[in-house]
Formats: C-alpha cells, structure tokens, sequence
C-alpha cells in the first residue's frame, strides 16, 4: 500500500486534484518563476509521497514538492 500524499495543510491529493502554489518557486533549467497562488490543474501522484507530477503552460514534466501545495 502507498502512502497517502498530502499537501502543506495536511489534506489528502489524489490524481486528477487541483493544487495553488504556496510560495514563489523558481524552476531549474528553464529561466521560469511560477507565482504564489498560481492554479495547477489535474496532478498525477508519483511513487514518493512528497512529490507530485503536473503540467504548466510554461513548464512541461514539472514535478513539485508537496509542502509547497494546497488543495485547491
């Protein structure tokens, strides 16, 4: 059985769940800073509980830490 992932409040994802970014987060290797309160649309979970795999207009195969997520 895996580990239930949550975000930085302590609630549970699932794959498909919406997250808004917490904090600025610059993004190595492709000169982009996604914003506070930006919207990520339909995460997928990956094998470690503390991260997740999504998808940005600016960004593809982007995966983020958890602790810096909300449930949306």
């Amino acid at each position: 059985m895996t580990d239930t992932v949550r975000d930085s409040n302590g609630n549970e994802l699932k794959d498909g769940d919406n997250v808004t970014l917490i904090k600025d987060l610059k993004v190595k290797g492709a000169n982009v800073t996604l914003k506070r309160g930006t919207m990520i649309k339909g995460i997928r979970l990956t094998g470690n509980p503390d991260e997740v795999d999504c998808r940005h207009e600016k960004v593809k195969g982007l995966v983020l830490r958890t602790e810096f997520l909300k449930k949306a």
